[in-house]
């Protein structure tokens, strides 16, 4: 995974992971907390709660986003009373994606869960959630909010953007945007997170070739707190939408995409400039004419789309030829293999 802006101080260390209670953990929980003070306790109870019933030795990871209402002070008493919750507090707020990153490379468990820390996430879910990865049928599981305890002003806008991002993407879901998933590990150490892509990781991992599907989970109102949403996430998620269906489908050819795009450009101003030209012929007069400008401006711009895709071509080849980055199920027979 990529590297945040800073590195965060651990409350945590590594050796702490694997001297915690029931040993290494085969499933960990990575909660991103941002001025969540009332939710906390009554989350850790939950996630207990719901843990301890299941077979999986299991840690929590709550990555602190540089919260301000002192949840950082709840968090260190939640780790005290229960070693098995870790703590990482960023210096300052980095978004949610520097968090969920944080907390997966933290993570221990061969199954990691995301959820949020408001209490609408209900831990019991997690069973549902990680089951299909356990028996092999599925490398992540996103939840789907069913019914979804939302008022109508978020739900709305969040089924348009769940319409646009599976006819953009291909990657047939409900509720993209649910932050209540289950991973199997390979799947959040392939996936790079940063800005603001914590949100199409269904997208991304479908096309590094995972199997991705999803799971209806309980949904329960916000009580505590001031909800993080904004109309203006929209737009910032339409324009990494584009991004990521950029990255899945065209970053090994994007000249099929630039090129794709000058070739249309092109081929109207080309059949602009001939009709004008059979007009003149005809005796019709070109001068100041917005037609012509037009014809002359789609070729032009067409010609540099072109340089453009060509360029990426090369950047795109020496970056490539010496590298391997398609992710790989498995290697039997090599000599630099690991021993099964």
């Amino acid at each position: 995974m990529q590297e945040v802006a800073a590195q965060p101080p651990h409350l945590s260390s590594a050796s702490d992971l694997a001297g915690s209670p029931g040993g290494v953990p085969s499933v960990s929980i990575v909660i991103a907390i941002y001025n969540e003070r009332d939710s906390l306790h009554a989350l850790a109870d939950e996630i207990r709660g719901a843990m301890d019933q299941l077979p999986n030795a299991w840690e929590a990871v709550m990555v602190d986003d540089g919260s301000s209402d002192g949840s950082r002070q709840i968090e260190r008493e939640i780790h005290a009373a229960d070693p098995r919750f870790k703590v990482i507090q960023l210096r300052r707020n980095f978004g949610k994606a520097a968090a969920m990153s944080t907390g997966f490379r933290a993570a221990q468990g061969e199954i990691v869960v995301t959820m949020d820390a408001d209490l609408q996430d209900d831990p019991s879910g997690i069973t549902d959630l990680i089951r299909p990865i356990e028996d092999g049928s599925a490398d992540l599981v996103s939840g789907w909010k069913f019914p979804r305890r939302d008022p109508l002003g978020k739900r709305l806008p969040s089924k348009l953007y769940n319409f646009v991002t599976r006819v953009a993407s291909g990657v047939d879901l409900h509720d993209m945007n649910c932050g209540f998933k289950a991973y199997r590990a390979e799947v959040v150490r392939e996936v790079a997170l940063y800005g603001e892509m914590h949100r199409y990781i269904p997208v991304m991992a479908a096309g590094a070739g995972f199997k991705v599907t999803e799971a209806k989970v309980h949904h329960r109102p916000r009580v505590h707190g001031q909800s993080k949403y904004a109309y203006a996430r929209f737009i910032r998620g339409f324009l990494d939408l584009l991004t990521v269906v950029f990255l899945t489908r065209y970053r090994r050819r994007p000249l099929h995409l630039i090129g794709g795009l000058g070739l249309g450009m092109g081929s109207l101003g080309f059949l602009i400039l001939l009709y004008l030209t059979a007009s003149w012929f005809l005796g019709n007069p070109l001068a100041n004419r917005p037609l012509l400008f037009l014809g002359m401006l789609l070729v032009l711009v067409a010609g540099q789309f072109f340089t453009f895709g060509l360029l990426a071509e090369m950047m795109t080849y020496y970056d490539a030829r010496d590298r391997n980055e398609y992710p790989q199920l498995a290697r039997l027979g090599f000599h630099d293999d690991p021993a099964p």
